[in-house]
């Protein structure tokens, strides 16, 4: 087995919840083939940066040098899995992801994409059409959306700036940490109001998935009248087909 290097800790929950997933998803895959235990798990180095740091760190859209000292902290926490043997990377959170082109610079390391593993589920489903929820940084880039056009896939193309930023207060305020039941009643009623039938749901947003307990790792689920996608499932699928390759 391929060993996995976890860039964690924006935020902690969902970073725990990545390794849980990773865990148990490779216990099943050795289960369904004979496997007896204790069942195999890949080798993983998690090297967890601070949330309350990297917040302040947020640059400017359209800027590139203001986003230097955020580009430099995740760089540098992925040349620590890099020396310590990873065989490839994950970033167990899409805001930095925003950011892969210019944070995977210097690193040799594989880093594999949660916008790639999202557009292939999200082009499974038959959807045209999708709404992401995540980070202002998450919805004010085109990162989701250039990557599902790609699939014929429109996304997020007249959401106002206001919803935007009731979304982030949203994360900081009910998803940090986890998801209670107003949490979940709050996203739905935002779905409820953005979302037209046929549409599907990136909860792009680690912590968001964590309102929907019961389907956290489903990339593609129903509930509460909508299709949603999970981007962090397909991202642990992704990297379980990786890890457990031959």
């Amino acid at each position: 087995m391929k060993k996995i290097g976890i860039l964690g800790g924006v935020g902690w929950a969902s970073t725990v919840d990545y390794y849980r997933a990773i865990a148990e998803g490779s216990g099943r895959h050795f289960a369904a083939r004979g496997h007896g235990s204790p069942l195999p798990v890949p080798p993983m180095t998690i090297e967890s940066v601070t949330q309350a740091k990297t917040r302040t760190l947020r640059g400017v859209a359209g800027d590139e040098s203001s986003w230097q000292d955020f580009d430099a902290v995740f760089r540098d926490a992925l040349m620590t899995l890099q020396r310590a043997g990873c065989d490839f990377g994950i970033i167990a959170s899409n805001t930095p992801h925003a950011r892969l082109h210019t944070i995977r610079q210097g690193v040799t390391m594989p880093i594999l994409s949660i916008f790639d593993a999202t557009a292939e589920v999200t082009k499974a489903t038959g959807c045209k059409t999708a709404l992401v929820l995540g980070t202002s940084v998450t919805m004010q880039a085109r990162n989701y959306a250039d990557r599902l056009a790609q699939e014929s896939i429109s996304a997020n193309d007249t959401l106002p700036e206001a919803d935007i930023a009731e979304m982030q207060a949203m994360i900081d305020s009910d998803f940090y940490g986890g998801a209670s039941d107003t949490a979940r009643a709050r996203l739905v009623a935002f779905c409820n109001r953005h979302a037209e039938p046929g549409t599907a749901v990136l909860l792009a947003c680690t912590e968001l998935p964590l309102a929907f307990p019961d389907h956290l790792d489903d990339p593609v689920f129903e509930a509460d009248g909508h299709l949603f996608v999970n981007p962090s499932a397909a991202h642990v699928a992704a990297a379980l087909n990786e890890a457990l390759e031959g």
